[in-house]
């Protein structure tokens, strides 16, 4: 990280730049006299009193003493991708929440409130893609009070490390008492290369409706009730996939869900069983859904994945998806 003007560190950014993605250098705490340094690179969301915030990709501010800087400077946003489609996140962020639609929602001016009975973060969380129309005081506890009537948490989904992303809500909403609960990946890959994988290596069924046997296989749900259907079922043009286990009547070896919207097709609840993994099946169902998004026009895939489950991203490293944004979870105190 280069810091220098000249041979010197230079502290190149002001209260002026709040809202611009920044690079900085502080001395650490541990040593005041200057030998030990820490980097931060994200948005800075404020500078108040001598204390500034940068918000990174993870959604998580840090707080620096403007006493401590000894260099900062304005970057460039992060790039959008490395390889694949290009997409902003104005583009993606909406086909990603027609995929996953809750069994109720009501709008908060550009936020959406979702309810699904409790059925995932993602369908039970306000989506906030544009200004709530009112102060953000009065949206929070608006939200609140949504949820509370509904006997649930209350949620936001905020996104970070993109362009356009929400690095300052999030921001806000720490110093709201919003505390982050769950971080995970959104990423995007051309969908072609994914078609043309030779991944035949078991029979993969696909289709329009969700049976008992998939969702046998399904872990996400104590008990499917309608609003779990109704969840799993939205979206523009959604297909199923299936591959059958070894012995009649057992759950399936392997399940997929895939959500076709424009040239978007995102790939969800890819899910093996324990005694079938390592045999490429998740690979085969990803294969055979992206061969169906193929046929109905779709060109880029997208899909989740949280930041801790090493075996999908690895997986998904292997097909060519990149990270584009990650996308955070804050819940109300």
């Amino acid at each position: 990280m280069e810091f220098t003007m000249g041979g010197r560190l230079e502290v190149r950014i002001t209260p002026a730049d709040v809202g611009k993605r920044v690079s900085v250098r502080r001395r650490s705490e541990s040593d005041a006299a200057g030998s030990k340094f820490t980097d931060a690179v994200g948005v800075l969301t404020s500078w108040d009193a001598g204390v500034l915030s940068i918000t990174p990709k993870n959604g998580e501010s840090v707080h620096i003493a403007e006493s401590s800087l000894v260099a900062g400077k304005v970057v460039p946003s992060a790039p959008a991708r490395r390889r694949g489609p290009a997409a902003t996140f104005a583009e993606l962020a909406p086909v990603c929440a027609r995929a996953w639609q809750p069994v109720e929602s009501e709008p908060l001016g550009d936020w959406l409130l979702r309810s699904a009975a409790g059925f995932t973060r993602r369908a039970n969380s306000a989506l906030p893609l544009g200004d709530p129309g009112t102060p953000l005081d009065e949206a929070l506890a608006r939200v609140k009070r949504w949820y509370d009537d509904r006997g649930l948490p209350a949620y936001i989904q905020t996104s970070t490390g993109a362009e356009g992303t929400q690095e300052e809500l999030c921001a806000e909403l720490e110093r709201h008492g919003w505390r982050r609960e769950v971080t995970a990946q959104v990423r995007i890959a051309a969908l072609a290369p994914i078609g043309d994988l030779d991944a035949d290596v078991a029979p993969v069924r696909l289709s329009r409706e969700i049976d008992e046997r998939w969702l046998s296989r399904y872990q996400r749900f104590d008990t499917p009730g309608p609003h779990v259907l109704k969840v799993l079922g939205s979206g523009p043009s959604v297909w199923f996939a299936t591959v059958p286990g070894d012995a009649e009547g057992e759950p399936p070896a392997a399940i997929g869900r895939c959500v076709v919207d424009g040239r978007w097709a995102g790939f969800m609840a890819v899910e093996v069983g324990a005694a079938y993994r390592r045999r490429g099946l998740a690979t085969a169902v990803m294969t055979a859904l992206a061969r169906r998004a193929l046929d109905e026009g779709a060109s880029a895939a997208w899909l989740q994945v949280e930041e801790d489950n090493e075996g999908a991203r690895t997986l998904y490293d292997r097909m060519g998806f990149e990270t584009h944004h990650l996308y955070h979870h804050f819940r109300s105190a």
